[in-house]
C-alpha cells in the first residue's frame, strides 16, 4: 500500500484519476474515502483495491459529495465548520464555504447543481450550496440537529434524519421548502431508498438508533410499513463498543436489486434482495463497519471499518469479502463513490 505524498506519485495518481477508461461509457471509478480522526481523505481504485492519491489539510472530514461530472468533491470538514472544495484534477482543496454550525453528512442532486449539508448543531438545519458559485444560496430550518442528509435518485427531494428528534424531514429541491415530516419512536440513523419502474422514489430504509436493523417507510403514504431485524447475535459473538450505533451505514444497489446493510453489534454486512428483503446472507468485516458506497455495476460494496482502520471490499452477490485495503487513515467513516469521464 502506497499513500501519494511525492509529487510524482501524486501526479501519476491524477492521471489514473483525470483519463476515462476505454470502457468509456461508465468512465473512472474511484471510491472516496473521509478519516473522522485525521486530516486527510484517500482515494481508491476498485480495479486495483490501491490506494492512488490523498487530499490533505481537511481535519475531521465527515461527508463527501462527488460532483456527477467527477470534477470536483465537496467535503464536510468538521473542525473548521466549512465544506472544502476539493478539485479532483489537483487533489487539493480550492475553497471552503463558511457554514452556520457543525456539519455532519452531504449530498449532491444529480444534475450537479446544489449541495445540501446537514448542520448538527441546534437548532439544526440544511445547508444548500449553489455550485455554480459554490456559495451559500440558502438556510433551511428543520426540527432537530440533523446528522445525515440525502438527496432522492430522482433529484425531486433532499431528505434530512435526525437523531435527537427522531424524523425524517423531506425538502423540495426546486423551493428549497420542507413539504413533510415523519416522527419515530427512535433516533433516525444513516438512510438509503430504492425506486419504482419510472425512477420516483419507492421506500426510505432508516436504520434506527439502538436497533439491530432498519426501518421502511413508505415515500408515497408517508409511514413506516415494517422493520427488519438482522439475525439474533450470539453473545459470543457480540462487539463492544459501538454505543447507539448499533447498525451504521446502508445502501441500495444501482441496479434496484440489493440492499447492503452493516451492523456494528456483530461487525458485519448483510445482504437483502430487494423488493423482497429477503435475507441474502451476511459477512464479517471488522470492527465498527460505518458506512457502505456501491460501485456503479452494482457489484461491489466498499465498506469503512472504523475500528480497523481499513476499507472491507464486498461482493455483494457472494456476499462475501474480496479484500480488505489499509488506507493509513484514521478511523474512517463516511465514503462515496466517484465517477470521472461518463
Amino acid at each position: 500500500m502506497v499513500t501519494m505524498r511525492k509529487s510524482t506519485c501524486v501526479l501519476a495518481a491524477l492521471a489514473g484519476i483525470v483519463l476515462p477508461m476505454s470502457a468509456a461509457a461508465q468512465g473512472t471509478v474511484r471510491i472516496v474515502q473521509t478519516n473522522s480522526a485525521g486530516d486527510n481523505v484517500h482515494i481508491i481504485d476498485p480495479v486495483t483495491n490501491t490506494v492512488v492519491g490523498e487530499v490533505t489539510g481537511i481535519e475531521r472530514a465527515h461527508g463527501a459529495a462527488p460532483s456527477p461530472d467527477g470534477r470536483r468533491i465537496y467535503v464536510a470538514n468538521e473542525s473548521d465548520d466549512t465544506v472544502d472544495v476539493v478539485d479532483v484534477g489537483m487533489l487539493k482543496v480550492v475553497k471552503q464555504i463558511p457554514l452556520i454550525g457543525r456539519p455532519n453528512n452531504i449530498a449532491s442532486t444529480p444534475d450537479g447543481r446544489k449541495v445540501y449539508v446537514a448542520i448538527a448543531n441546534s437548532p439544526g438545519a440544511l445547508q444548500v450550496i449553489d455550485t455554480s458559485l459554490d456559495e451559500i444560496s440558502a438556510t433551511i430550518s428543520v426540527h432537530g440537529g440533523v446528522h445525515n442528509t440525502y438527496v432522492t435518485p430522482d433529484g425531486k427531494y433532499a431528505i434530512a434524519g435526525m437523531i435527537g428528534a427522531r424524523n425524517i424531514t423531506v425538502v423540495d429541491t426546486e423551493t428549497d421548502m420542507p413539504v413533510w415530516t415523519t416522527y419515530w419512536d427512535l433516533g433516525i440513523r444513516p438512510m438509503t431508498m430504492d425506486t419504482n419502474p419510472d425512477g420516483s422514489t419507492r421506500n426510505i430504509y432508516a436504520q434506527l438508533s439502538n436497533f439491530n436493523g432498519f426501518g421502511i417507510m413508505d415515500f408515497e403514504t408517508r409511514k413506516e410499513v415494517g422493520r427488519i431485524e438482522y439475525p439474533k447475535v450470539p453473545d459470543n459473538q457480540l462487539t463492544p463498543g459501538h454505543g447507539g450505533n448499533t447498525a451504521h451505514g446502508i445502501g441500495v444497489t444501482p441496479d434496484n436489486k440489493y440492499l447492503v446493510a452493516n451492523s456494528s453489534l456483530n461487525s458485519s454486512v448483510y445482504v437483502y434482495s430487494l423488493p423482497d428483503l429477503d435475507l441474502v446472507g451476511g459477512v464479517r468485516v471488522g470492527h465498527s463497519p460505518n458506512w457502505v458506497t456501491i460501485t456503479p455495476d452494482s457489484r461491489y460494496a466498499y465498506i469503512s471499518v472504523s475500528g480497523n482502520n481499513s476499507v472491507a471490499v464486498v461482493d455483494i452477490a457472494a456476499v462475501k469479502v474480496v479484500t480488505d485495503i489499509k488506507t493509513g487513515g484514521q478511523v474512517p467513516k463516511r465514503n462515496a463513490t466517484l465517477v470521472v469521464g461518463q
